[in-house]
């Protein structure tokens, strides 16, 4: 297991200095701390990918681009003042991932599924149609909810279609996201403890990925859709 990959305090404060700078002049003349910030912190996700795989198996991980897409943003700063990174668990057989915010002041670890795709959502909501029992003893796990909370995302306003508005599971029914949240101190962030905090984080969440996991390769009738 990964245990001593830390996050620096000269990463805060380059993004301080980067939210108060955002231009291309000021950037171009700083790309060499940057370049090592976004090393340091390309090594910290490495290092939670690591310990990540002793316990789940992921698949991809992304560190994203510093460069903001402003074609159709009214706000043009053309840099993010934060860094971030994404894990996505093992393709069609367990779904999911993981997300970690490195920001001064809102930094948080996120998990679960932003943004399922039709037949993963109408999938999710016919499970929560049928049952909701199983869903819902998970997400009050003691554990989980002691470090994640309660269960986010967007979500309707009224039923799907297709859905009984008067359905007693409706407030699960309508959400669009199933995602979880820990918002994070600049404390916790710089921690010497924080590899391991998030480690421990996600590891928790893991009830929860195996009934979503379970629910996205069977049918109704709990027959494998996998080849």
């Amino acid at each position: 297991m990964a245990s001593n990959v830390t996050i620096s305090k000269g990463v805060f404060d380059f993004l301080k200095e980067l939210k108060n700078n955002n231009n291309r002049d000021w950037f171009e003349a700083n790309k060499t701390d940057f370049k090592k910030h976004q090393s340091e912190v390309k090594s910290f996700l490495e290092a939670v990918k690591t310990n990540l795989n002793h316990h789940d198996d992921i698949e991809k991980m992304k560190l994203f681009r510093i460069y903001r897409d402003i074609r159709f943003s009214k706000d043009k700063t053309p840099y993010k003042s934060h860094f971030a990174g994404s894990f996505s668990r093992l393709g069609a057989h367990l779904r999911g991932g993981y997300y970690i915010h490195l920001k001064p002041g809102e930094s948080l670890l996120a998990t679960g599924f932003w943004d399922p795709n039709k037949e993963d959502l109408f999938r999710i909501r016919k499970e929560l149609e049928m049952d909701a029992d199983d869903f819902r003893k998970v997400i009050n796990q003691k554990e989980l909810k002691e470090t994640w909370g309660e269960l986010r995302g967007d979500e309707l306003k009224t039923a799907p279609k297709g859905f009984d508005k008067e359905h007693p599971d409706i407030d699960l029914i309508r959400k669009k996201q199933f995602v979880f949240v820990r918002n994070l101190t600049d404390e916790e962030v710089l921690s010497p403890s924080f590899l391991g905090e998030v480690d421990k984080s996600f590891k928790s969440i893991r009830p929860y990925f195996d009934l979503m996991s379970d629910i996205l390769t069977t049918n109704l009738n709990g027959e494998s859709i996998l080849e």
